[in-house]
């Protein structure tokens, strides 16, 4: 991937799907699909919630955390007031389910969440919280898959323990033939660069501790393992 690819400012790697609906990097089409047939012969609808992302909207999503304009959690999934909190702080609290623009790991198309649409009862809305996933969660059955079967097709959960920086997201899969070398092509440099030339709420804040940030909440996860 290129540059304008790595930061999710061009769409050039990334094909549409109809069904499911989604957006994913064209060398992860095949092996999703894959994983979908798969989870169907076992009753599970494996469907994703979001995928490819670009850069203005994770700006969206960022600014409008930043601006107490949407919920921001704490790292136990508990709301926690904009108000609430100084502005090292808030970095702190958004990057715990919200990457940095640029540095979003569905710029790349290689990563999806997902949810068993079978399992939702009528009327739920679904929340992509831990507890969901947990042992009595009503995506438990769609984890046990995931951990038995994901990565015969090349997937894993890079934010499968807490290692400090984002928080566990069960729901997380990264197509390891993309993005363990899209991690390893993205550069503080590149970041830097990104971030100086756009509205991003909080800029001087991010740019101060942005070395910080690329190791803790970047480049710190749970590794691909035998998947790749």
């Amino acid at each position: 991937m290129n540059e304008l690819e790595l930061t999710g400012r061009a769409r050039t790697h990334v094909v549409e799907l109809q069904h499911p609906r989604c957006v994913l990097h064209y060398e992860a089409v095949a092996s999703f699909l894959s994983m979908r047939d798969a989870a169907a012969e076992d009753g599970i609808d494996l469907a994703a919630r979001s995928s490819f992302r670009d850069f203005d909207t994770q700006m969206l999503i960022w600014n409008r955390k930043w601006l107490g304009e949407r919920q921001l959690y704490d790292r136990n999934s508990r709301p926690v007031e904009r108000s609430s909190l100084g502005d090292d702080a808030a970095v702190d609290t958004i990057l715990c389910w919200s990457a940095i623009p640029g540095g979003s790991r569905h710029h790349w198309g290689s990563d999806v969440d997902v949810i068993d649409a079978a399992a939702i009862p009528e009327g739920y809305k679904v929340e992509l919280v831990p507890a969901e996933y947990a042992a009595d969660g009503i995506f438990s059955r769609l984890s046990a898959w995931l951990d038995a079967h994901m990565s015969r097709f090349g997937f894993f959960r890079p934010y499968r323990t807490d290692r400090g920086g984002v928080s566990p997201e069960p729901w997380h899969l990264s197509y390891a033939p993309v993005s363990v070398p899209a991690l390893e092509s993205l550069s503080l440099s590149m970041l830097r660069q990104v971030i100086e030339t756009s509205p991003i709420e909080g800029r001087p804040q991010v740019l101060a501790r942005l070395p910080e940030i690329y190791t803790r909440f970047m480049l710190s996860i749970d590794g691909a393992g035998r998947v790749f």
